[in-house]
């Protein structure tokens, strides 16, 4: 089953590149990133993704929102990444699915999230609010491979 990686105004290139390359690494079907507000593919995210950039198609689409409403209506099931979401573990990503992820700082915009199926989330201990988001996105990812393996 398919799965795609969105990605929602990420600015860091350093972030772009660990998140293409952890993508790769846990077989997604291919990353998504709007044209405007977001870091591109650069020098800087071609290295840190260790070439990653390569073995992945990368997607720039001009409204996310609308992206979330086309991957939907193709029985692609679509959860946002946040902090309020059900623990990832407690989902079934089997299926066709899009994780989207927000910026740094900002984390996903109201549009955006309101367009997906649902949210999950990492708990998190020690008070701490959060992870940065090529983390979060890497542990997502590889749960989805982990789950896609065990149901072989």
């Amino acid at each position: 089953a398919p799965f795609f990686v969105l990605l929602d105004h990420i600015q860091d290139p350093h972030n772009l590149g660990a998140i293409i390359r952890s993508a790769a690494g846990a077989g997604a079907t291919g990353v998504i990133i709007p044209k405007d507000r977001s870091v591109k593919v650069t020098p800087a995210v071609v290295k840190v993704s260790a070439g990653a950039v390569f073995k992945i198609p990368i997607v720039l689409v001009t409204n996310l929102a609308r992206t979330i409403e086309a991957l939907k209506e193709r029985d692609v099931w679509v959860y946002a990444v946040d902090m309020d979401g059900k623990p990832y573990y407690e989902e079934d990503l089997t299926g066709p699915v899009g994780v989207v992820f927000g910026s740094e700082g900002k984390g996903l915009g109201k549009l955006v999230k309101d367009r997906c199926d649902g949210v999950i989330g990492i708990p998190m201990e020690n008070s701490v609010e959060s992870l940065n988001v090529s983390v979060s996105a890497g542990i997502i990812l590889f749960e989805i491979r982990r789950q896609r393996r065990l149901k072989g």
